[in-house]
């Protein structure tokens, strides 16, 4: 099936590979694909761009009207032909033992479903009970470097990859945007999604956390600032990881007789979002705050993940100073990334240690320059740019 491409309709591409294109792959191969997200980052969209194409119906469950019609969901979708979409299914839970019964009727198209939300502990729970075995998970994220083109990553880089966030037609209407997708998601979205959590508070630890993007997690530090229990910053945090706010680095522990740091690192998903809980509503802003060396790391780290389709990354420290911004297997190798906003980065002590510690294959140097050169054997500098319009590196 061939789908247009079209960045105003929010189409996005990963690894080289549209989205819609992963959904229909994945629905050759499973009856049910989940697929999930941070609130407006275009599933919905995405899927309606589906049903224009492929044919099927469409139900959005914050439609109360659609709700009610589903509270009997056998008799609902047994007789349906084609793919059947269910945004925001978390809401109804009873539905999935239900799916379990369409999908094991061996129904062909009549058994295929696209099942959109946000990541919610009950989705999850539902997703992996009741649907083990026949359903493809798919991960969608807001607009990224591979699409957009190398003259756009630094708006993308200020206003982040929200589809409305990123094609506001101005910085001012980007930032409102976006202050109003945070106020939303604290007194709307946490609620609906399962998160008991007091808006305020979650507010609070969510511009507190912003000051430790790219830093190693300390939540007795935070607790203590807040006037609440450690576990109850792990709870917060574990909210926003899981609602695709923020991401958590976990270290790699290496036999090296080594002190290691073994708690994870933080990044804000976003950058956009960052920004506006940080206060900085321009580029002049950003390049004077003292965020701004931790808002590109997290900016490129991001951009990286995505890209080269980095399932599981680590990062690596040693309490005596040394450590390694990105690392991960690929193909059997051992690749090492550091990320360094500077005009000519050189090879350090550190990258040293890393190279020797872990044994790496491969170490990159991404930095925001124009030419690609070598350090050292096995160690290269590479412009972000190019990173990201080629990816081979």
């Amino acid at each position: 099936m061939k789908f247009r491409n079209t960045v105003a309709n929010f189409q996005v591409w990963s690894t080289g590979i549209p989205y819609l294109a992963k959904v229909n792959k994945g629905l050759s191969r499973n009856p049910v694909v989940s697929l999930t997200g941070p609130r407006q980052c275009g599933k919905t969209t995405l899927a309606r761009q589906y049903i224009q194409e492929a044919g099927g119906t469409f139900f959005d469950l914050e439609d109360p009207a659609v709700l009610e019609a589903l509270q009997e969901p056998m008799s609902t979708l047994s007789g349906l032909e084609g793919l059947v979409v269910l945004d925001e299914a978390q809401r109804l839970p009873s539905l999935f033992p239900v799916l379990r019964v369409l999908c094991d009727r061996n129904l062909g198209k009549n058994g295929q479903f696209l099942l959109l939300g946000s990541a919610s502990p009950e989705l999850s729970r539902q997703v992996s009970e009741s649907l083990a075995g026949r359903v493809e998970l798919l991960e969608m994220r807001g607009f990224h470097h591979g699409e957009l083109g190398g003259s756009n990553h630094q708006k993308l880089w200020i206003r982040g990859g929200f589809p409305r966030s990123y094609l506001a037609a101005n910085e001012e209407d980007s930032l409102a945007w976006r202050k109003n997708f945070i106020s939303t998601f604290l007194e709307r979205d946490l609620a609906a999604l399962g998160f008991g959590m007091s808006p305020q508070s979650m507010g609070r630890f969510w511009r507190m956390l912003a000051h430790y993007h790219g830093q190693i997690w300390n939540g007795s530090e935070i607790a203590g600032s807040m006037g609440i229990a450690p576990n109850t910053a792990k709870a917060y945090l574990d909210a926003l990881e899981q609602t695709y706010m923020v991401r958590r680095i976990l270290p790699w522990f290496e036999n090296v007789g080594k002190r290691l740091v073994k708690s994870p690192k933080i990044y804000f998903r976003d950058s956009g979002t960052f920004h506006s809980l940080l206060g900085i509503h321009s580029h002049q802003d950003l390049l004077t705050h003292p965020k701004l060396g931790a808002s590109w790391e997290g900016f490129v780290l991001e951009g990286l993940l995505t890209l080269r389709d980095i399932q599981e990354p680590y990062f690596y420290s040693v309490h005596s100073g040394s450590e390694l911004d990105l690392f991960y297997f690929s193909g059997g190798k051992r690749i090492g990334v550091e990320i360094k906003r500077t005009d000519a980065p050189k090879l350090t002590k550190s990258m040293q240690v890393c190279l020797q510690d872990l044994h790496l294959d491969a170490l990159h140097v991404i930095y925001p320059g124009e030419l690609e050169y070598a350090l050292a054997e096995k160690v290269r500098a590479i412009p972000f740019g190019k990173a990201i319009a080629t990816g081979d590196w």
